[in-house]
């Protein structure tokens, strides 16, 4: 009985694991090809036992993307919370959001297949309350900067944060595509200095 009590685990850390194996498996596989057979191969299980827990396959898709958002801006939420102006709170996002991608490869791939998917899922629903989730923060901050003369006054701020959205996809992709993600830890310093140096209001010292 007790070897048999040993092997139980609990219905949500079951769940857990399952959305940690299609994070794993999704680094290095296109999350559209990713089968519940390869799922459970992975996990040692029979599909059976993953169906114990999830009714579908979109149901593991929908609990896959709830984690990616939830994960992701609890990071930048605490990473921007201990920096203390609008500016580099943007950038301790930048750098938390990129430390995620490169502890989990497969996130990014899962929420861009998602987001580029034709099919109405919850998946691609959360995805999406993610971006916008995600893009009012940064909206909010870039508002507070522009308000505190530390960032241009003529910004736009959908361009801004769209750019920064954007650069984190952009880096995220050519690290994936190299097959290299301590690179993306590399370049992100560097990356969100040009960023940086093209939304900052001018300082009296710089001239012209």
């Amino acid at each position: 009985m007790t070897r048999t009590r040993a092997k139980k685990i609990p219905a949500e850390e079951r769940r857990n694991v399952t959305v940690e194996a299609v994070i794993d498996l999704a680094a290095t596989a296109n999350p559209e090809a990713i089968t519940t057979a390869a799922i459970a191969k992975h996990m040692n299980l029979t599909q059976g036992a993953i169906f114990r827990h999830f009714p579908n396959k979109d149901a593991i898709w929908e609990a896959v993307m709830g984690w990616v958002a939830k994960t992701l801006m609890a990071r930048i939420d605490s990473a921007a919370g201990d920096s203390a102006s609008p500016l580099e709170r943007m950038e301790a996002m930048f750098l938390a959001h990129i430390g995620f991608v490169a502890d989990h490869p497969g996130a990014p791939r899962m929420l861009f297949g998602e987001l580029q998917g034709a099919r109405r899922t919850p998946a691609k629903r959360l995805a999406r309350g993610l971006m916008t989730q995600y893009a009012a923060r940064l909206h909010r901050l870039i508002d507070a900067g522009k308000a505190s003369g530390e960032l241009r006054g003529d910004l736009d701020a959908e361009a801004a944060a769209t750019l920064f959205i954007g650069t984190i996809q952009g880096l995220a992709m050519q690290s994936l595509i190299a097959g290299d993600l301590e690179r993306i830890r590399t370049d992100a310093p560097r990356v969100f200095a040009i960023y940086r140096s093209g939304i900052k209001a001018a300082s009296p010292t710089d001239g012209g």
